[in-house]
């Protein structure tokens, strides 16, 4: 390959083409972002971002990913602030969408997730939370006498903000459609331990009602429940989930349903291109399904493996990664790593999680997942030390002892 374009300039885009040095690839390198910025760390932006009050005085200070030595070893071209609007495979190019036409021999999809919206989220006072830009919008607006905020949405994002909205002394409500959040990821004692983390902490949950409406005219005043109650609000967060960033591939000939389809080693049905990070739809080998994984680690590891394969021309080596997560709230480190099922079984190995204020107990408990008596996952709060000893039996096979 003479080429390979990475479409994303992402951190599962920056670790593809550090993939693409490390395994020998001398070409030309070229790595297109939509944003203007280099690629940077993006889980600090619900949390110590929002809450600092040092801004970063031009670059992007410790967020950033790259210096200039590891730039410099890349050796690529990046062209920033500008966005993919299609591929054609037949013809060999990327289009951008000011009218440039890129030739290349390999792409690597990098493009990751779009938060989803409600009606009148154009409203002012009202946002969305994934780049560095809403980072600072919302930062700016916390500062500028907001005193009641209404979260929408009690996933990861939700809840790392509502606590960092908490810290800042502020009126803090979060809203969930479902009768109690994180139920997929944590199954339903385990997610009730962890919600009571925001009532320990001044927060409001309401759980088992949606969103009517977004009041205000010049600007957000209050959510209207479907139930009817109305939250006064100065600021509002919607964090209800993202959507892979695949409109600009359609007419590609890719395979795309919630993400673009590849093997379990990130290729595509199409010759020299892969995907990688929260766009990326992998099989899942022995279970005839797939799973899209939106998680720093996968995006980080997805790239190596991604590009060997781009390179080989042939899929040589799946990703395996045992799936990993973390989450930063009100001061508990929350770790879950495994695939949990419906149906597995919980066995509390350390804490008591039901003791005190749940899951914000200063000790924090440790739990492992199990199916048949073989443990699947495993979560831990405020205990980095064993869960990272089970999180590496886990990954060595299902064969493990856990004492």
């Amino acid at each position: 390959m003479r080429t390979v374009t990475v479409v994303g300039a992402s951190l599962a885009g920056l670790h593809a083409a550090r993939g693409l040095r490390d395994q020998g690839y001398d070409g030309r390198l070229v790595i297109v972002g939509e944003e203007r910025h280099r690629p940077y760390d993006r889980p600090p932006l619900s949390k110590e971002f929002l809450t600092g009050e040092d801004e970063p005085d031009g670059g992007l200070g410790p967020l950033a990913l790259t210096d200039p030595e590891d730039e410099a070893e890349l050796d690529a071209e990046w062209l920033l602030g500008v966005r993919a609007d299609r591929l054609d495979p037949a013809s060999g190019t990327v289009g951008l969408a000011d009218g440039r036409t890129l030739r290349t021999d390999g792409v690597v999809i990098a493009t990751g997730a779009a938060p989803r919206t409600l009606r009148a989220t154009a409203l002012p006072g009202v946002h969305t939370l994934r780049t560095l830009d809403d980072a600072r919008r919302l930062r700016a607006e916390l500062r500028a006498g907001a005193a009641r905020v209404v979260v929408i949405g009690a996933g990861f994002i939700g809840a790392e903000v509502a606590s960092s909205c908490a810290a800042l002394g502020l009126d803090v409500t979060v809203v969930e459609a479902a009768p109690l959040p994180l139920v997929p990821q944590l199954g339903e004692r385990m997610a009730r331990v962890c919600a009571s983390l925001h009532a320990a902490h001044g927060v409001t949950l309401l759980c088992g009602t949606g969103v009517a409406t977004l009041r205000g005219t010049d600007r957000v005043t209050g959510v209207e429940l479907a139930d009817g109650r109305v939250l006064p609000a100065d600021v509002v967060v919607v964090g209800v989930g993202v959507r892979p960033v695949t409109g600009w591939l359609e007419g590609s000939g890719l395979a795309l349903d919630d993400g673009v389809l590849c093997d379990e080693g990130c290729a595509t049905a199409l010759p020299g291109v892969v995907a990688v990070g929260d766009v990326a739809r992998l099989a899942r080998p022995g279970t005839g399904g797939t799973v899209r994984a939106e998680h720093w680690t996968s995006a980080a590891e997805q790239g190596a493996v991604a590009a060997r394969n781009l390179l080989a021309g042939a899929t040589v080596e799946p990703f395996g990664a045992l799936p990993y997560f973390w989450s930063d709230q009100y001061g508990a480190r929350i770790q879950f790593a495994g695939r949990r099922e419906p149906g597995d079984t919980v066995r509390i190995e350390e804490g008591d999680p039901d003791e005190g204020a749940g899951a914000g107990a200063a000790g924090g408990f440790l739990a492992v997942y199990e199916r048949d008596a073989i443990p699947t996952a495993v979560l831990a709060v405020n205990r980095p030390k064993p869960f990272t000893r089970l999180r590496r039996e886990l990954a060595r096979g299902p064969r493990l002892a856990v004492r």
